[in-house]
């Protein structure tokens, strides 16, 4: 893709298909100061602090959305249907110390940097030479204040429209997947893996009409989470609260569509919809799937994707050297794996040699003995 593609398809959807008003805003979060500097023009550096802010609230609303008892704007909307009345005491299932350490772990470098990978969007920065010829975008630092940079921009260009930036917020951080527990399943996450197989991304749209529409006039080839509306004011309501996602992951693959009050709730339906099709119709990788062949020079690398996957444990590795009788270093390496009962073990005058041929072994062992739940 091209730097056109900026203002495309790609970067608007995968910010919650938000619309610029002012085009030049969404360029100037991508423009690093390297770049005016020898071109002139305004950079990303204040929109990152504005972004910085705009984030931390964002957040904060998240967390007091998810695990405390304040009504949404939408809750608002439905008790003034419903005739209920404004009368509560704010409560949350967290105190102060845990909700700032998940505050801490929602906005914090490696996070932010993480997601910009998953989104695929650190190849638009503009650049001067000098950090495109040490290739900044791969600097974490930079696809912090890259993200922050495109929240600061949305933040100024929707005149400081907290609904919409809280949804571009939950969009791009994605923070159900972030605080999910073992209980629980991350589907964006899965369908970004899955498509990631082919070498692709996840499509998505997102409509503002409501479910009881979108249930009357349906897309052809597209599967919609199953909605049932009872009551004409639940239906007036619905209709004028709730977001519509739509996710396309493969050319022989149907879209789905799922319903939420916010596009991230939207966006975990179409994706719950689209990974129970895959499992329905025996479309999910297992650990076979993942490793083409195994290598001694690529053993390594694939171990940890198997574990960065979550298929196993992060291997773990031991090291001892010895000598020959002429002095000469042996390294003797032994690889594990937290849940298998083996160790493999190698030796080689080359450490690193040593570790690729143990981690080889390994690997072998747990592809040939991996048992999927």
């Amino acid at each position: 893709m091209e730097k056109k593609d900026l203002f495309g398809t790609l970067v608007p959807q995968q910010i919650g298909n938000y619309k610029f008003k002012n085009e030049a805003l969404l360029k100037q979060a991508f423009t690093r100061r390297s770049y005016t500097e020898e071109n002139g023009g305004e950079n990303n550096e204040v929109l990152e602090f504005i972004g910085d802010k705009a984030l931390d609230i964002a957040v904060v609303r998240y967390l007091v959305r998810k695990y405390g008892n304040a009504p949404t704007k939408d809750d608002l909307n439905k008790m003034r249907w419903t005739g209920e009345k404004y009368d509560y005491e704010f409560s949350s299932s967290l105190d102060e110390g845990k909700l700032t350490i998940l505050k801490q772990r929602l906005v914090q470098k490696d996070t932010l940097a993480r997601r910009i990978d998953e989104l695929s969007i650190a190849d638009y920065l503009i650049m001067g030479k000098g950090d495109v010829l040490n290739n900044r975008e791969q600097d974490k630092s930079v696809k912090e204040d890259l993200f922050e940079a495109i929240i600061g921009a949305v933040a100024i260009d929707s005149n400081w429209d907290f609904e919409i930036i809280q949804e571009v917020v939950e969009v791009m951080l994605n923070p159900d997947s972030i605080l999910a527990t073992d209980a629980e399943i991350d589907y964006v996450r899965l369908i970004y893996e899955w498509d990631e197989s082919y070498g692709n991304k996840p499509w998505f749209q997102y409509e503002e009409h409501g479910e009881s529409s979108t249930c009357n006039f349906r897309r052809e080839n597209t599967i919609y989470q199953s909605c049932n509306l009872i009551g004409s004011k639940e239906q007036q309501y619905l209709s004028s609260t709730t977001r519509t996602c739509f996710v396309k992951i493969a050319d022989d693959v149907p879209a789905f569509a799922g319903f939420g009050y916010s596009k991230n709730e939207a966006r975990r339906n179409a994706c719950k919809l689209a990974y129970e099709y895959l499992e329905s119709h025996d479309m999910l990788f297992t650990i076979r799937d993942e490793i083409d062949e195994p290598t001694v020079e690529m053993a390594i690398n694939q171990l940890e994707i198997l574990a960065r996957r979550d298929y196993i444990a992060m291997p773990e590795y031991e090291y001892r050297e010895e000598h020959d009788a002429d002095g000469n270093p042996i390294w003797f390496v032994t690889c594990h794996v937290e849940g298998f009962d083996v160790t493999m073990s190698a030796e080689s005058s080359s450490k690193k040699q040593a570790k690729k041929e143990a981690a080889l072994d390994m690997l072998n062992y747990v592809l040939e003995n991996y048992e999927e739940e």
